[in-house]
Formats: structure tokens, sequence, C-alpha cells
């Protein structure tokens, strides 16, 4: 007994420093200003195949609005634009990579949310995003255009209630992506697609035939995302600072409408049924 009693004592003092050691990791601390100043570079969370937020070019090399956002963070904060190292990230991951200490910032079509703010920060916001509708048809110009008409939309997605609220005669049929929602334009089974305007823009981008109403359904503040906590108030002030910096003189709008974004908070829908 007095042996088995030895073994046993072992098992459980090995569990336990395996538990102190796995809570020791989720409870890490992303990095603070001075920190990520001596190490001299921001990681960065991004998208790669969103066009024009994040997306590689014909050489394999990151673009975007974000991707250039990102660089002028690390222009500002750390002296280089190029002081930023790029992680690709899926959508299911680009908060958790905040909250388990993998990145410094999230710039990756991150819409900011009062449930999302319970777990990390936002900053002002950089882009306002919302649903949109683009179509080939050149007889479609305004939403009244849609009505009794046939439009796409993705399965579950927010965009649904929107169109359900601003085109109340229009058909919606459920679409599982944006190739199956383009394949059933190009076939002629749906008049349009609804889905958020930046990633419509891309769209548009890569199909000139294609054109986007020019209402706006929603308005949706995209923002950086930074971990919570009181130790990282001087990061989150700074990069804050530095987005006021971009919209007050400009640079946010001329890089928007470089990127073929423009001004959405110019396009957000008033009336047009």
């Amino acid at each position: 007994m007095n042996r088995l009693h030895k073994v046993l004592s072992a098992i459980i003092f090995i569990c336990i420093l395996c538990l102190f050691s796995l809570g020791t990791n989720l409870v890490a601390s992303a990095a603070t200003l001075p920190e990520i100043q001596k190490r001299g570079y921001l990681t960065v969370a991004v998208k790669d195949n969103l066009r024009p937020l994040g997306f590689r070019d014909d050489k394999g090399n990151l673009q975007g609005l974000e991707i250039d956002l990102a660089k002028r963070l690390a222009s500002d904060l750390l002296g280089k634009p190029d002081a930023v190292k790029f992680q690709p990230v899926a959508n299911s991951d680009r908060l958790p990579v905040i909250v388990e200490n993998k990145i410094d910032l999230a710039i990756a079509n991150v819409t900011a949310t009062e449930s999302r703010s319970r777990i990390v920060s936002f900053s002002v916001p950089y882009y306002y995003d919302g649903a949109a509708i683009v179509t080939k048809d050149t007889s479609i110009n305004h939403l009244r255009d849609l009505y009794q008409r046939k439009i796409a939309v993705l399965n579950n997605s927010s965009t649904i209630s929107y169109v359900k609220y601003f085109i109340p005669k229009s058909e919606l049929i459920g679409v599982s992506s944006y190739a199956q929602a383009q394949e059933k334009i190009e076939s002629n089974a749906v008049d349009a697609f609804a889905a958020d305007n930046s990633l419509l823009s891309g769209w548009v981008q890569e199909y000139p035939k294609y054109h986007i109403l020019p209402s706006q359904l929603s308005t949706e503040p995209l923002s950086v995302v930074m971990a919570k906590g009181l130790q990282y108030d001087e990061f989150r002030r700074s990069v804050n600072e530095a987005i006021v910096r971009y919209i007050a003189t400009g640079w946010l709008k001329e890089s928007t409408q470089y990127w073929g974004l423009g001004n959405s908070q110019e396009k957000t829908l008033t009336t047009d049924r």
C-alpha cells in the first residue's frame, strides 16, 4: 500500500505540473509597446485571399489596404515600413491569435462588435464596410430594379436580413460560396449577388463586366484587433493615434480609393426603394 501511495503521489504531482504548464500558456500576455520596440518588428495577422483588403499578387507578394495599413503602422511605431511579419489566418483564427499571444495585431477584415469587444480591444475604424449588391445586368442600377428578381446570398449570412428589409419583394437564393454565386449569375439562375462591399469591390476588379449598385445596405466598422489589459494601454493608444492621423491627413481615404474601395460612408443607403 505504501508503494502504491508513492506511485499515485508521483502521478498526481506530474499532472499538477502539466496543468500548471498549460495554464501558463493560456494566460500568457501579448507584447507591450516597449517589448515590441526592443524586438524590432510587429507581428500582424492578415488575410491573403480577400482582394482588395489582403491578397497575394501574381508574384505571391501580399498586397491590399490592410497590408498597407500594417506597413504604415510599422513605419510610425518602429521607424521602418518593413518592420512587420505577416501571418495569414483563417477567419476562425483572427481573434484567437490575439487572445493566445501569438500575434501583436490582427488586421484581417474584422468587424468591431460589442460581443467581440469583451475578449479583445478594437482600434478606431479604418474602413466602413457593409452589405452591397453586384450584378452583370446593365439594366439593374438601383435597388428598385431588383423588384421580384432573384438575388444570391451566402447561407446564414447577416446580409440576408438587410436584403429582406430593403428589397422585400426579391427572391433570395442561398449559396455556399462566392464561386457558386458567380456560377449562378453566369448561368442566369440569379440576377445579382449580395455580400460585403469590400469583397465585391475585389470581384469587380477581377471581372470588370460586373458593377456594384451605388447604395450600400449597411455600415460595419473594420478595426485593428489588439489585446485587452491595462498594460497594453500605450500600445493601443499609439495605434489609435496613428489611425486618427491617417484619417485626418487623408492617407486612409487615398489608400481606400487606390484599392478601389472609395469612401463607403458616402455610399451608405438612406432610401432607394
